[in-house]
């Protein structure tokens, strides 16, 4: 008897403690992001072979996958979310600042929402020695680019950067708990473009492979991704939704200089019709001036221009903010991929009327905003 009186009273004094740790830790940090329209939820691996000399294999390039399934399933094809560069998942389940994320806007609507880990990246193994190296982001190079190119971006319209959320001085930098939040989700991530991108492309197919057709959206490195996933399985990918994809074509700007891209929106093969069997073989030139002022002049095929055949019935949207570096030059994807064939539609977040994103739009302040522009197209597009 004393000794559960004793408890109790323990017990009870525990859990006081407890809830003002709690009360102390909300006021200090941002709060947690809940998911509450999931009915459901489950994880499994995607691809994947095995390697190594007799006794000592270890399985490569299997994708970690998360599927999420609404209360009521209420669209035709499932949402693939990729992330980019240094991202795991965990970019659509909520914001740095405790608000909701893609996942859960989506999920509201009615679809079932699959997300991955990229293979050798996160909670999908990278195995030394038979995976590529691997590199970071320095938390400066991300203050730059991502949360507070106002101040010292090296693009013009870095200047109309707004959206990034948090108050106070500090906003956008090491210190501020927004930002810390925003960074202790970064990891490493395969150095090689082209190691990358063939192993998103294996995995990616095995994905819809067990899942079906479905619609890809991809952001920022994993924007190749969509065009080689749909390359490999076209009947399968009934829509691709590129947020700020990796370009321009054939070239690097901003963060470097140089050729990169050989295959124009990819490091690595694409089926060209007629035929490609070298990237060498596609002939481009640059544009003499750029379709406006602040653009980037962009490269493009020389006529009559090679074709996508496999991209060319599937409907594409491309989406570039007002204040982010892509600003500069996604619209040369856009015009690269139609040049070959491809259905594309081009979104200018500030011509519709949401201004001031960088670009992690699914983490700014008005990122059910930018949401919604995507779930407008998909509802009047994919059918």
């Amino acid at each position: 008897m004393i000794a559960n009186t004793l408890l109790r009273g323990l017990t009870a004094a525990s859990i006081s403690v407890f809830a003002c740790d709690i009360s102390s830790a909300v006021e200090k940090y941002p709060p947690v992001p809940m998911i509450d329209a999931a009915s459901s939820f489950g994880y499994f691996y995607a691809g994947g072979h095995y390697v190594g000399d007799s006794g000592k294999q270890v399985m490569q390039g299997a994708m970690y996958v998360e599927v999420m399934q609404p209360r009521k399933v209420s669209q035709p094809y499932p949402l693939v979310l990729i992330h980019g560069a240094a991202q795991t998942a965990t970019n659509w389940l909520g914001t740095p600042d405790g608000r909701k994320g893609w996942a859960q806007y989506f999920l509201e609507r009615g679809y079932v929402v699959y997300m991955v880990d990229q293979p050798a990246r996160g909670r999908s193994a990278w195995h030394p020695g038979i995976d590529g190296p691997i590199r970071n982001f320095p938390a400066p190079t991300l203050e730059k680019l991502f949360t507070a190119p106002s101040e010292s971006g090296s693009w013009p319209q870095a200047k109309k950067h707004t959206q990034w959320p948090g108050d106070g001085p500090g906003n956008g930098h090491m210190g501020d708990p927004v930002f810390d939040a925003f960074y202790a989700t970064q990891v490493e991530f395969l150095t090689s473009n082209a190691e990358t991108q063939k192993l998103v492309q294996d995995a990616g197919a095995a994905l819809l492979d067990r899942i079906g057709p479905a619609v890809l959206l991809t952001h920022s490195q994993s924007g190749p991704f969509g065009w080689l996933i749909a390359d490999a399985r076209p009947d399968l990918v009934k829509g691709i939704i590129a947020i700020e994809p990796s370009g321009p074509p054939f070239q690097d700007i901003i963060i470097s200089d140089g050729k990169a891209r050989a295959w124009g929106p990819t490091d690595i093969k694409l089926t060209y019709d007629p035929p490609v069997a070298s990237p060498e073989e596609i002939t481009v030139a640059q544009q003499e001036k750029p379709d406006g002022s602040d653009l980037f002049a962009c490269w493009l095929q020389k006529e009559p221009a090679r074709k996508l055949k496999n991209l060319s019935r599937i409907p594409i949207l491309i989406v570039v903010s007002e204040a982010s570096y892509h600003a500069v030059y996604d619209h040369c994807t856009a015009k690269y991929l139609s040049q070959a064939g491809a259905m594309v539609d081009f979104i200018r977040l500030e011509q519709v009327g949401i201004k001031g994103n960088g670009h992690m739009m699914m983490l700014e302040k008005n990122n059910l905003d930018v949401a919604q522009v995507l779930s407008n197209w998909t509802a009047k597009t994919i059918k």
